[in-house]
C-alpha cells in the first residue's frame, strides 16, 4: 500500500522531481455582512458549490497544447465567472496529453487528456455565483467532443 510522508510518495523508493516547497495560508477576508455571497443556492438549498464532471469523447480539437489549453481555462473560469488565481499544466512528451488545474479564488478547474484516443476529462468546483456550466460551453467550443458525459455533484448542503 503506498505511504505519503511530507508529500512525497514512498513507493519502491520513490523521490519527489523538485524539494518539498513549505505550504502556507493566505487569508482572503470576507467583509461583513457579505458572507453569503461565498455560497450558493439551488432549489432552496445553501451549499458550498456545485462540481462539474465533464467527460468528452471523440474531441476533435487539439488536446495536446499546453499553450491553448491555459487559454481556454482561463477563457472557462472568466465565462463561469470565478476568479482566476493561477494556472499550472504539465505536457507529457511529444503526442501525450495535458493535465493541470486552474486555481480559482472559488475552486478549480481541472483537466486531463489522452489526445491519442480524442478523450478529455474535466472538472469544474466552484461555489459562490460562479456558473460552471458557462465553463463547460467554453470547453466544449474549443476542443469539439462529439459526446459529452456530464454528472454534477452538490458540495456542502448547509
Amino acid at each position: 500500500m503506498a505511504r505519503l510522508e511530507l508529500g512525497v510518495a514512498a513507493i519502491k523508493g520513490a523521490k519527489a522531481h523538485m524539494p518539498q516547497a513549505p505550504a502556507r495560508t493566505v487569508p482572503v477576508p470576507i467583509p461583513l455582512g457579505d458572507a453569503d455571497k461565498h455560497f450558493t443556492v439551488v432549489n432552496g438549498l445553501k451549499l458550498v458549490g456545485k462540481h462539474r464532471i465533464m467527460d468528452f469523447v471523440d474531441c476533435a480539437g487539439v488536446l495536446d497544447d499546453p499553450e491553448l489549453m491555459e487559454t481556454e481555462m482561463r477563457t472557462a473560469a472568466e465565462a463561469a465567472g470565478a476568479t482566476l488565481l493561477f494556472i499550472h499544466l504539465h505536457k507529457f512528451g511529444d503526442g501525450g496529453g495535458v493535465t493541470g488545474v486552474a486555481i480559482l479564488a472559488e475552486s478549480h478547474i481541472s483537466v486531463h487528456t489522452w489526445p491519442e484516443i480524442g478523450f478529455a476529462a474535466f472538472d469544474a468546483f466552484m461555489c459562490g455565483q460562479t456558473e460552471p456550466k458557462k465553463a463547460q460551453h467554453v470547453l466544449e467550443k474549443a476542443f469539439r467532443p462529439s459526446n459529452i458525459i456530464v454528472g454534477e455533484l452538490i458540495r456542502g448542503p448547509l
